[in-house]
């Protein structure tokens, strides 16, 4: 990403959530500050951002698959708060994220966010001028993913290992290395008082994958590359449940593209999903992967 301006994909992701409270009236995914966050849809528009019509077939797609990932992770920490008492939350790349705006659970769960500095400047001039006083807006921790600890600026910052904590981590490791990956989901399970995460992931693409999906994951790696934010982060299922086992996680739950449908839409679509999968299709695209030690 450029040093001086926010993530272009993070504000692309806001974006989607942003009309998907427009065109869907947040049906999946009920966000009221989604659009206010960035200064209303439009301003995505002046910025350049815009990458397809928000009617076209992978625009839909990829709306769905933003919705649905964060209400999968807002239930899931709702549970970890609620059953096990997690106590923090972290909000690793948060981008655009307004859910330490809207924290259900007040002191009870502390919100830190990390993410570039650079994002996280005009996501502050944002919610000033959005008027939320700071006691509603996260802690931040600045960092580089790909260069620097997000463990450390995150002590730096007050975060307390010692204590239950949630992450959310969307719309990240598509970017990364493999290796920053890993060192991301150890950092978590190394968290002595327990560490729980959900997060996305893309498989590398393969036969079983629909022809629509192939022609839209070729165009959005097309854009975001464009954009100087490539897709270099490509996990497959099976070694990485492999990789998550090894380092202490368990009650792992990874939902594809067809459980998502099957969950979060109605069910004459849940059934063409299950036909889809009756038919041979393989699981693949994106994945939101539930982990926790």
């Amino acid at each position: 990403m450029e040093p001086q301006r926010p993530s272009r994909t993070a504000w692309g992701a806001a974006r989607h959530r942003a009309m998907h409270q427009i065109v869907e009236g947040g049906r999946i995914f009920r966000d009221p500050l989604a659009v206010a966050i960035l200064g209303g849809v439009g301003e995505a528009e002046d910025e350049g951002l815009v990458f397809e019509k928000d009617d076209e077939p992978g625009a839909k797609m990829l709306r769905f698959f933003i919705a649905a990932r964060s209400a999968h992770a807002e239930a899931k920490l709702a549970e970890a708060v609620e059953r096990r008492g997690a106590s923090q939350l972290v909000v690793l790349g948060a981008g655009f994220d307004t859910f330490a705006c809207r924290n259900p659970f007040g002191d009870a769960l502390r919100v830190f966010e990390v993410d570039h500095p650079a994002t996280q400047a005009w996501k502050r001039e944002r919610l000033a001028a959005m008027e939320i006083e700071p006691p509603r807006w996260p802690t931040f921790a600045g960092v580089d993913f790909e260069r620097e600890s997000f463990a450390e600026a995150l002590v730096r910052a007050g975060f307390d290992p010692q204590r239950r904590s949630f992450v959310f981590w969307l719309g990240v490791s598509m970017y990364l290395s493999p290796a920053a990956i890993d060192a991301t989901l150890a950092a978590v399970a190394g968290w002595p008082g327990g560490g729980e995460i959900v997060f996305d992931y893309a498989e590398p693409q393969h036969d079983g994958m629909s022809e629509q999906g192939k022609a839209a994951r070729a165009a959005l790696q097309a854009r975001v590359a464009a954009v100087g934010e490539p897709m270099i982060g490509w996990l497959e299922p099976e070694a990485l449940h492999a990789r998550l086992a090894a380092l202490g996680y368990r009650a792992v739950e990874d939902l594809a593209g067809i459980d998502l449908a099957e969950r979060f839409l109605g069910p004459e679509i849940a059934a063409a999903a299950r036909a889809a999968r009756a038919a041979g299709q393989r699981r693949g695209g994106g994945h939101v992967l539930f982990a926790r030690t």
